[in-house]
């Protein structure tokens, strides 16, 4: 367990590893036109995953480019043509690529700087200088990547990124047909929040103040519980997420309400989880209180665990986490767009489901006005 706000699996992908030193080793190599430029301009930024940001616009935001906007605001030097000698990516697709990264952010500027080939024929170098609106120039810092001629990949540090004008497509699709973990909210998959999650996990515990928030912000919503048991930190957590599927299935006129009744239930009683040599059966007793909890016969539900039925089921939801390359808990994918529930305000976290939805052509109903204060404060 680690206390950045996630629980993340042990193993490593080996072939990404692979693949990174091969790329370093390769720029490394390279000698770069802008290499001079971009160390005036300061510090790296890391890759675009949202930052926490107090006081988040909570409509859907729009992303000015700074070089649309009057010479004087422009904090960045005028890109250099001969820093662009890669045919791959275009301008215009990082462009597109960063609105979609960074559009839920009204106050965030970037300039593309440089887009140049390396030693490697499938693989060009992106820098890009980036700031706050309203920042001076010695507060640019650079956003350099690795981008891969399928036009689908990026590489910046140790993250391997979904790129191009719309990098989350695919992940989308793959969640519309395969996330079938209880849901709740509407029907309709056109904005669906796929929360991957482990019962035992104390980050994924924290985190459910804010999915039951969502749910009621965004009503309209498709919201999954997909599990992702990580056993090697979490022993009983493949045991409870098996209960939990057990007890969605076996309830099928409410299944879906059930199974929120348990999943609270288990995290409300988590500490019970971990194997206690002084209470040997102490992890099995509290998933049969929330199994009991939920209105359903705990002995029926523990047979019902070990099926092949359902340990198949809960095999295929590990599947997908890897296929999604998701390897840490809580992670809320966002119509395919991963975010790490851990590491964003609760602001932030709507403001990039209102710019999602809204880049995805999803309309969303209007916000609920505000409750009245009946007690204004006295003058």
């Amino acid at each position: 367990m680690q206390s950045t706000g996630h629980c993340r699996q042990r193993k490593r992908n080996t072939m990404k590893s692979v693949l990174r030193v091969v790329l370093t080793a390769a720029i490394a190599a390279s000698s770069l036109t802008y290499t001079a430029c971009a160390q005036d301009q300061g510090a790296q930024v890391a890759p675009p995953t949202p930052a926490p940001a107090a006081g988040a616009a909570t409509a859907p935001p729009v992303l000015s480019n700074i070089s649309s906007q009057p010479s004087t605001l422009n904090p960045f030097p005028p890109p250099d043509p001969k820093n662009f000698t890669a045919s791959f990516p275009t301008v215009e697709t990082v462009k597109a690529f960063l609105h979609q990264v960074w559009g839920y952010d009204p106050d965030r500027i970037f300039e593309v700087e440089a887009i140049v080939k390396t030693p490697v024929d499938s693989i060009s170098q992106v820098l890009v200088f980036v700031s706050e609106r309203g920042q001076p120039a010695d507060q640019t810092k650079t956003f350099p990547f690795l981008v891969l001629n399928d036009g689908k990949h990026a590489i910046s540090g140790d993250s391997v990124m979904d790129f191009g004008a719309t990098p989350f497509a695919d992940k989308r699709a793959i969640l519309k047909a395969r996330a079938d973990g209880p849901s709740h909210g509407g029907a309709s998959k056109d904005l669906e929040l796929v929360e991957f999650a482990d019962m035992q996990c104390p980050h994924c515990k924290e985190a459910q103040s804010k999915m039951d928030q969502l749910s009621q912000d965004f009503p309209t919503a498709h919201i999954v519980f997909q599990n992702f048991p990580i056993q090697q930190i979490h022993p009983t957590s493949r045991e409870a997420a098996a209960y939990g599927l057990c007890v969605a299935q076996m309830k099928p006129d409410d299944g879906n309400a059930a199974f929120r009744t348990y999943v609270q239930a288990v995290f409300d009683t988590q500490d019970a989880l971990t194997p206690d040599p002084a209470v040997p059966d102490g992890p099995t007793q509290a998933l049969n209180n929330a199994v009991v909890k939920a209105g359903l016969d705990a002995a029926k539900v523990a047979a019902c665990s070990n099926t092949k039925a359902v340990q198949d089921d809960l095999d295929a939801s590990l599947q997908l986490a890897k296929d999604l390359q998701v390897d840490s808990v809580p992670t809320l994918l966002i119509n395919g767009r991963a975010i790490p529930l851990g590491g964003v305000s609760y602001d932030t976290l709507k403001s990039i489901i209102n710019f999602q939805a809204q880049t995805d052509g999803v309309v969303l109903p209007p916000a609920p006005p505000a409750p009245l204060n009946l007690n204004p404060p006295a003058n």
